[in-house]
C-alpha cells in the first residue's frame, strides 16, 4: 500500500503500522493517502483494525517541514481532520497501540480510535501552540469527550503532555502494557471482536458515534433491524440450548 504505512492482514483484523521512523512516524501526505486508500478498504470489507507505530514511536506528530508550507486554504481543506474522521468512522472498532510518544497529529489520530492502549514509555499530548498552530485534527472535541474539558483544555492551552500513568488515570488509555504485550492484547479484543455479530458490532460503533440528541431514536432503530435478522434468531437459540444442555 505504501511504504510509510505497512499493513497486514490477518484472521481477526488488518494490522497497520505507522513506518517512517527517520521521522519518528511524522504523519505527512503520503502516509495521509495511505491511510485513506486502507480506510477504503475497511469501508468494502469491515474488519478491526490495529493502529501501531515503528520502533517505539506511535507518531511523533505531524510533518513540520510540510506544516511549515502549507497555508490558509491547506488548513481549510482539513487534509488531516478528514483523514482521521474517516478512521473514526470506519464500521468495525479501531484499536490503538499507542507506545511512546503520540504528539500532535499523532495523538489526535489515536484519539480518532474506539480502543487505546499504552505502553510504560507512552507520552500523549498536543504541543501545537508552541508551533503556531493549533489542534485542528481532532483534538478539542475528541479529547474534551474522551478525558473531561478541565484536562483537555489544560492539555491543549499549556502543551501539556500526559505520561502512561496520567493516560490511564484519565481514561485516555483502558491498559498500560509492555510493547509486545500490548500488541497481543490487542489481537485478543480483536479475536474478540470477531466472535460476536458483526451487524451488532457495527450498530454498536454507529450508535456510540451518534450525537447525543440522537439518542434515543437510532438505538432503537438499529434495535428494530438486529431484531429481524436470522443472526440474532441463531445466536439466541444456540444460547438458549446451551443453558437447557447445562
Amino acid at each position: 500500500m505504501s511504504q510509510t504505512l505497512r499493513v497486514e492482514a490477518h484472521d481477526t483484523h488488518v494490522r497497520a503500522t505507522l513506518d517512517r521512523p527517520a521521522k519518528r512516524n511524522a504523519i505527512d501526505q503520503e502516509l495521509i493517502d495511505a491511510l485513506h486508500a486502507l480506510c477504503a478498504e475497511l469501508e468494502r470489507d469491515p474488519r478491526t483494525l490495529i493502529l501501531t507505530g515503528a520502533d517505539g514511536t506511535f507518531a511523533a506528530g505531524a510533518d513540520i517541514a510540510q506544516l511549515r508550507e502549507r497555508r490558509a486554504a491547506d488548513a481549510r481543506a482539513g487534509i488531516n481532520t478528514h483523514c482521521f474522521a474517516r478512521v473514526r468512522a470506519l464500521p468495525m472498532p479501531v484499536i490503538a497501540v499507542v507506545d511512546g510518544y503520540a504528539l500532535g497529529g499523532g495523538a489526535e489520530l489515536a484519539y480518532a480510535a474506539d480502543i487505546r492502549i499504552g505502553t510504560p514509555r507512552l507520552r500523549i499530548g498536543n504541543p501545537e501552540t508552541g508551533l503556531g498552530i493549533i489542534a485542528a485534527a481532532g483534538a478539542t472535541w475528541r479529547l474534551r469527550d474522551i478525558v473531561g474539558e478541565p484536562l483537555a483544555a489544560e492539555i491543549l492551552l499549556t502543551g501539556r503532555l500526559l505520561d502512561a500513568d496520567e493516560a490511564l488515570a484519565a481514561g485516555l488509555v483502558t491498559r498500560v502494557l509492555e510493547p509486545e504485550p500490548a500488541l497481543e492484547e490487542a489481537e485478543r479484543i480483536a479475536a474478540r471482536i470477531a466472535a460476536l455479530d458483526p451487524a451488532a458490532t457495527q450498530a454498536t460503533k454507529r450508535a456510540l458515534l451518534a450525537s447525543r440528541d440522537a439518542h434515543p431514536a437510532i438505538d432503537l432503530e438499529e434495535q428494530a433491524v438486529l431484531f429481524e435478522s436470522p443472526e440474532k434468531e441463531r445466536r439466541m437459540t444456540a444460547f438458549l440450548e446451551r443453558k437447557t444442555a447445562r
